[in-house]
C-alpha cells in the first residue's frame, strides 16, 4: 500500500463548521448547492444543514450562479476545471472543498478548509471500503 491520510468525523465537522462560517460571513446569498454523486456528496449534505440550504444537485449539465459548488478534495484540478467550464458564471462561482492538496496552484474561486499535509492519498469515511478494496486488487 501507498501513504494514506485517514480523515475521521470530528475532523469533517470541524471543516464543514469552518467553511460555513467562513460563507455566512461573506454575506452572499445561495439558493443551492451543487455536487458530484462521489466525493462531494455528503460534504453538500452537511453544508446545506449548516447553511439552510435545502436544494442539492447532483451530476447537473449547468451549474447555476447562484449555487455553491462542493467537493471532498480539490487535488488534481481536473473537476475544477470540468465544473467551470459549465458554470452560468465563472466569476461568481464559489468552489468549496474540505482539502486542498498541497503545492497545488488554487483558483481565486477555491474555499477550503484544510491544506493536505503531504502528497498521501486523503481516504474519506465515505469512500474508506472503495478505497481498501481498490487496495485489494
Amino acid at each position: 500500500m501507498g501513504l494514506e491520510q485517514y480523515v475521521i468525523w470530528s475532523e469533517i465537522d470541524s471543516l464543514i463548521e469552518l467553511l460555513s462560517n467562513f460563507i455566512l460571513k461573506s454575506k452572499k446569498e445561495f439558493s443551492s448547492i451543487s455536487t458530484l454523486s462521489r466525493g462531494g456528496l455528503i460534504p453538500s449534505r452537511l453544508l446545506a444543514d449548516y447553511l439552510g440550504i435545502e436544494k442539492i444537485f447532483v451530476d447537473e449539465k449547468i451549474i447555476s450562479s447562484n449555487s455553491i459548488f462542493v467537493d471532498d478534495i480539490f487535488d488534481s484540478g481536473k473537476t475544477f476545471d470540468k465544473i467551470i467550464s459549465i458554470s452560468e458564471d465563472p466569476s461568481k462561482l464559489l468552489y468549496v472543498t474540505l482539502f486542498a492538496r498541497r503545492g497545488k496552484k488554487f483558483p481565486p474561486q477555491l474555499i477550503y478548509g484544510k491544506e493536505t499535509d503531504n502528497d498521501a492519498y486523503v481516504v474519506f469515511p465515505w469512500d474508506k471500503i472503495e478505497f481498501e478494496m481498490s487496495q485489494k486488487k
